[in-house]
């Protein structure tokens, strides 16, 4: 409903706490945030509120979830839109102020990313003409508003059609609105990129969301306090978004090798966690390559060695990732990011092209490289 965006940028969800896995949809899995039960919480307590009973709280929740599940189909158009482009989605996400729909990557070509934002809100469309088509909606149009107002009030099966009919409506003219990373956002920055490059269109696009973003606060302020939530979201989504596509153009015509990390440590299998506590206080490193016999073995990050700091005897094998991607001296540096952001990993061992093991790069190294370059850049 709001967004989808390059993920996982964050830690897998199925080791996340307050997520509840609904199963898959073309192979999509589909979760449901702890924070949604709020939105439940919220809607019965105004029914309370309103001197509603046992009967209409349940008809509203009925109606919240049947608008989730247009919520899910909306998620599903982006999702299986980029499918045809080569784009996995991992997951969608139900969250109280809309779905996100976890994108491994975006659409860098214009006409494939605007196919993708328009799907959803097609979606949408859709399920209001099939809406349209089933429940009496002239009906509704031809009464005056106290009658409507009565009508609605008693809530059936009917009246909850005509809300949803009416909330899929609200549902495209709210995405649509140009608050990139929202659907309308996107569209505006592949419209902007068919005259321009991708940096400056995403430029603009995030410049744009972001100063809705700031309307949004202020009317949540005075009117609708999840207002303020989805402003947050816009606002931080831009930002963060419009960072990514910037260092990428950067970076672009660069070798992972320029960025590399050669002056590392590379453990066994076999040191002991009390062997990487030296090495760490020695020097700056916090990530490790594992290997055995010039193979990699496995990863061991700075987190799993704080989590197992009291137990220095611990081998690193046993806490060694083993589930880990590779890259090449030769790859471009831009494929660096794109793997940031379909995978948890950080930190990525790297091999020449005789797949012997010769360093490794991680963000910091290549925030490094994108300063200098942007110093370089400045001075020349």
């Amino acid at each position: 409903m709001l967004k989808y965006l390059y993920l996982d940028t964050f830690t897998e969800n199925k080791k996340m706490k307050g997520i509840l896995n609904l199963g898959k949809i073309a192979g999509i899995r589909i979760e449901v945030h702890w924070t949604f039960s709020l939105l439940l919480i919220w809607v019965i307590f105004l029914d309370i509120q309103r001197g509603g009973t046992t009967y209409t709280a349940l008809m509203n929740i009925i109606l919240i979830l049947l608008l989730f599940l247009c919520v899910i189909l909306h998620e599903l158009g982006h999702a299986l839109t980029a499918r045809r482009f080569g784009i996995i989605t991992k997951k969608i996400t139900l969250l109280p102020i809309g779905g996100v729909a976890s994108l491994e990557k975006m659409p860098e070509k214009p006409g494939q990313e605007l196919l993708v934002a328009l799907a959803g809100p097609a979606v949408n469309v859709l399920i209001a003409i099939l809406l349209f088509l089933t429940v009496p909606i002239k009906n509704y149009f031809g009464l005056d508003a106290d009658s409507l107002i009565q009508l609605l009030s008693a809530p059936s099966l009917e009246t909850i059609l005509f809300y949803l009919f009416i909330a899929n409506l609200m549902l495209v003219v709210f995405n649509l609105i140009p608050a990139f990373p929202m659907d309308g956002g996107r569209v505006f920055r592949a419209l902007l990129a068919f005259t321009m490059d991708r940096a400056r269109a995403t430029r603009i696009a995030a410049g744009l969301g972001q100063y809705l973003a700031v309307i949004f606060f202020m009317l949540g302020l005075f009117y609708n306090p999840f207002l303020i939530l989805i402003a947050l979201f816009i606002f931080l989504g831009a930002y963060s978004e419009n960072q990514m596509v910037q260092q990428k153009s950067m970076v672009e015509g660069h070798r992972v090798q320029e960025a590399l990390l050669t002056n590392i440590t590379f453990l066994h299998p076999e040191n002991s966690l009390e062997d990487v506590f030296a090495i760490i206080l020695a020097g700056t490193e916090k990530d490790f390559v594992v290997a055995e016999n010039g193979l990699i073995k496995g990863i061991l990050y700075h987190k799993d060695i704080l989590k197992n700091a009291q137990n220095g005897a611990l081998k690193v094998r046993a806490i060694m990732d083993t589930k880990f991607k590779t890259m090449k001296a030769m790859d471009e540096l831009t494929l660096f990011f794109d793997l940031i952001n379909s995978n948890k990993q950080r930190f990525f061992p790297v091999t020449d092209n005789t797949h012997k093991l010769i360093g490794a790069i991680d963000l910091n190294n290549v925030s490094e490289f994108l300063l200098l370059q942007t110093n370089l850049i400045s001075n020349s």
